[in-house]
């Protein structure tokens, strides 16, 4: 590299910024597609990452030995086939055989629920209708990391005698209990009375989900005693310790007997896991990501072709200084590098202010919109930063070369 060429770098960037302060409003208008671009794919990039970490805390939050169970794949389910609708559901005595005869299952739990719409829960004159009401083993209450915060759970001779207890979610308490201790308190839900003998932590949510604490959990047994014609039951199982693969196997091979499943029929049930489900939410969100990334190209593009539009004006209206600097021995190669340079300066002026208003409204989305998180990942930064100079640098290339080549005498006689 010759000595000199740092220092001719340096006198580029200078020029470059000097056209950048000349013509303030025709270089923002250039960069304008450059910038919009950077901000949508960093932007995207951030409100995936949180959104991905939402989910994955929320899904081990479950654990990550537990496996649910039901008619159909548990989790997010946009469009059912007429198989999946019509399937049966899961039975008790299905989830105690899974109990009895598989090996690398540790605990078996069942929730019961009705698809209907959500019942109304009072107490003292205030009122919830947005509540989840459900029949519960106390298997299950574990199965899933319940935590309590007060009380206790209820117990199998609760659900054996079908006594009217309930287990409430965080949101209730806070709802009907503010300043005042719930545990021995009668609620009423869907007009019965259950005496409240434990109240549970904040479980973390999934994303677009803001309903995990408005749970209300009595015994499974009480739940089919009020509601004997609801069927809908959700087997939940915890494996041993390094044996989650084979107990999915063994409760595939036990279900699909039990359920006459022929040989060449897929599962008439679904079975996930905490990882299934992050995987699910990630394969789906990847596609998303995908499509906004090739919207905010068209940006980049955008902005691309008004750098280059840009340039050749910027070519032509310096024609004559390009003639002088030939004349005094500039190379081919400085004009070359003179043009980039300024092409790049103004292309990666635009990625900057994109990240910059990205990390904004990123923090914008945090702030104002808990439930939406935004974090923004180090790699979107430079992958934006990288775009746009590339932009540049590829837009900027025919200019440059036009620049290069023109005959200094012809350049010196322009006006």
């Amino acid at each position: 590299m010759p000595a000199d060429r740092p220092h001719n770098v340096r006198e580029n960037l200078v020029l470059a910024m000097d056209t950048l302060r000349t013509h303030k409003i025709r270089s923002f208008l250039t960069i304008l597609g450059v910038l919009i671009g950077t901000l949508t794919v960093i932007l995207v990039a951030s409100i995936f990452e949180g959104l991905d970490q939402q989910m994955v805390d929320a899904a081990q939050g479950f654990g990550t030995r537990s496996l649910f169970i039901y008619k159909f794949e548990p989790g997010i389910n946009f469009n059912l086939t007429r198989e999946q609708r019509l399937r049966k559901p899961l039975t008790y005595e299905e989830a105690m055989a899974i109990k009895e005869e598989c090996p690398s299952v540790e605990s078996v739990g069942v929730e019961k629920f009705s698809d209907g719409p959500p019942p109304t829960a009072k107490y003292k004159g205030l009122e919830m209708v947005d509540t989840i009401f459900r029949g519960a083993t106390p298997e299950h209450m574990r199965n899933v990391n319940a935590d309590l915060v007060d009380g206790h759970f209820f117990t199998d001779l609760d659900d054996l005698h079908r006594r009217d207890v309930t287990v409430v979610g965080a949101d209730i308490v806070t709802r009907f209990f503010e300043g005042e201790d719930p545990i021995g308190k009668d609620i009423e839900v869907d007009g019965h009375s259950f005496e409240v003998v434990g109240t549970l932590a904040k479980r973390k949510s999934f994303p677009g989900n803001n309903s995990n604490d408005n749970v209300i959990y009595i015994p499974y047994f009480t739940y089919h005693k009020l509601y004997p014609n609801s069927k809908e039951n959700l087997i939940t199982a915890v494996a041993f310790p390094g044996k989650v693969d084979a107990a999915e196997d063994e409760i595939t091979a036990l279900l699909r007997r039990l359920r006459n499943d022929k040989p060449t029929a897929p599962n008439s049930f679904g079975i996930a896991t905490a990882e299934s489900i992050i995987n699910q939410f990630r394969s789906i969100m990847s596609m998303v990501v995908l499509i906004c990334v090739v919207i905010s190209s068209i940006g980049l593009m955008v902005g691309g072709i008004g750098v280059m539009n840009i340039m050749l004006v910027s070519v032509t209206e310096r024609t004559r200084e390009i003639g002088v600097r030939k004349a005094i021995g500039a190379r081919r190669s400085d004009i070359t590098w003179q043009f980039l340079l300024e092409a790049m300066t103004l292309t990666a002026t635009g990625g900057l202010m994109g990240i910059l208003l990205a990390l904004f409204f990123s923090f914008l989305i945090r702030t104002l919109m808990p439930s939406l998180p935004s974090s923004v990942p180090m790699w979107s930064v430079a992958l934006g930063f990288t775009a746009s100079v590339s932009i540049g640098l590829f837009f900027g290339l025919w200019p440059a070369m036009k620049a290069s080549r023109l005959d200094p005498i012809v350049a010196l006689r322009h006006e």
